[in-house]
Formats: structure tokens, sequence, C-alpha cells
């Protein structure tokens, strides 16, 4: 019963979707760690770049845009370091009028502090095992 009233998927076209907008924002952040490197940053212009990336996908956020670009492309706008100034910056936002410490500053990273947390831990376990064994 729940099969015969659930929508369709449309695996095949979300897929294309995440793959041409996920493709358009690594291909963005190729172009600015160009001009980052033109306007002389040298070997720091990827950090400027993902800086620069991080600063309009917050930019984004805030201007109500970045919602209807994942809406649209799914996991191919929120996978990108686009999509992680999105988690952090959208919890503040929606937080905001509750004050600064009890709003802004304990909901900031709701969403993306379990993802900080557990990549940290994971990488740290990853280097002890690859210390001990190599």
């Amino acid at each position: 019963m729940v099969k015969s009233r659930s929508p369709k998927s449309k695996t095949g076209l979300d897929t294309l979707k995440a793959f041409v907008c996920g493709g358009a924002i690594c291909a963005a952040g190729q172009i600015v760690t160009q001009l980052w490197e033109t306007a002389g940053a040298g070997e720091n212009s990827g950090t400027a770049a993902s800086m620069t990336l991080v600063f309009l996908g917050a930019l984004l956020t805030g201007l109500g845009i970045y919602d209807s670009i994942a809406k649209f492309a799914g996991a191919g706008a929120l996978v990108p370091i686009t999509g992680f100034a999105n988690a952090v910056a959208s919890p503040a936002l929606e937080f905001k009028t509750e004050g600064l410490v009890t709003g802004l500053a304990s909901k900031l990273f709701i969403i993306a502090g379990p993802v900080l947390v557990f990549g940290t831990l994971s990488s740290v376990l990853y280097g002890l095992i690859l210390c001990l064994f190599i």
C-alpha cells in the first residue's frame, strides 16, 4: 500500500542535477583558485579560495539563495565546502532571535558540529592505525 501511494523516485534526474551542480561549484572553486594565484597569493591560493567559497556560501545562505540551489541540486550543493558554510550559517540565522548566547552561539554548530567531531575523531583513529602498521 505504501509503495503504491509513494511518489516515484527520480534517481537518474536527481543524480544528474547533483553531478552538474557539484561540478559547477568545483569548477567555480578552481576559477577562484586561479584568480587568487593571479593576484599573487602563490601557495596560499587554495586556502584563499576555500575561504572565499565559505564566505560566498554563507552570504548566499543569508540572502536565501543557497537553500533554493540546495533544493534543486540536493547533495551536489550540500557536499562541497559551500555546503559546510550553509550548514553553519543556516542555524545561526534561524536562532538569532533567541539572543547572542542562547540562540546564535549555542546553535551555530548544531548541524556541522557532529560532522566536525566525528571527522576529527576518525582522522585521529586512521592516523594511529597508519602509524602502527606502516
